[in-house]
């Protein structure tokens, strides 16, 4: 018990509100300055004026709305791949290792009869740890094809990738967003329960009556 109130009270003291907040806008700030950098110029639209020109100047400009297209594979490779998915990627990885090995340690240490405590504890950091690596396994599995054939496309260009590939990588992306509340829902209880709550009272138009003793409970 003394360990448990020990750990509560470490993570109170380092994961305050506002340290939690001034983290999330970061995160924010951060995908809008990465995702928005092509609308500031980093794109194949120069490019692809270059070859049109040739062909009449008189026609209408038109551009052909395909990924490989108007996106520039080095942006998506060097500067999106290289710097912003793949380090905090290997990054997360190696922090969620070493998560679960202290939770191993921690599980496999002698109690005495009377801690019992601690090891219910760590179980249930185990059991959360273990939902947020699946979150890190899906955000892989979603993103990683997508990357790869950017590279391929750029690294080979003679190569020919299948646009169906393309297409999909792409639709797996997109995916992913919508995996994490799911996963959520199904391994952790309170997430949960708060989800059901908010789907009976907005999508079913059902009372909060019966969504509020079952929020209390799985506090």
């Amino acid at each position: 018990m003394e360990l448990h109130w020990e750990c509560a009270e470490e993570y109170k003291t380092v994961v305050t509100p506002r340290r939690a907040a001034v983290a999330i806008g970061g995160c924010w700030l951060v995908s809008l300055l990465v995702g928005l950098t092509p609308m500031f110029g980093w794109n194949n639209l120069s490019e692809v004026r270059r070859t049109q020109e040739p062909n009449g100047s008189q026609a209408p400009f038109v551009i052909k709305c395909r990924f490989e297209t108007v996106i520039s594979m080095e942006y998506m490779v060097y500067f999106n791949f290289f710097v912003w998915v793949l380090p905090p990627l290997l990054l997360m990885l190696l922090i969620y290792l070493e998560v679960f090995n202290l939770i191993r340690k921690q599980l496999s240490k002698k109690v005495s009869s009377g801690a019992g405590d601690p090891q219910k504890y760590y179980g249930k950091e185990l059991k959360i740890a273990k939902s947020l690596a699946l979150v890190l396994f899906l955000f892989a599995l979603s993103w990683l094809p997508l990357h790869v054939l950017n590279c391929i496309t750029l690294f080979c260009p003679s190569c020919q990738t299948p646009h169906i590939l393309t297409s999909i990588a792409i639709f797996l992306t997109h995916g992913n967003s919508a995996m994490n509340p799911i996963v959520y829902a199904f391994r952790i209880k309170k997430f949960r329960t708060a989800f059901l709550h908010i789907w009976n009272r907005y999508f079913c138009c059902k009372s909060n009556k019966s969504g509020s003793p079952e929020a209390q409970q799985g506090d």
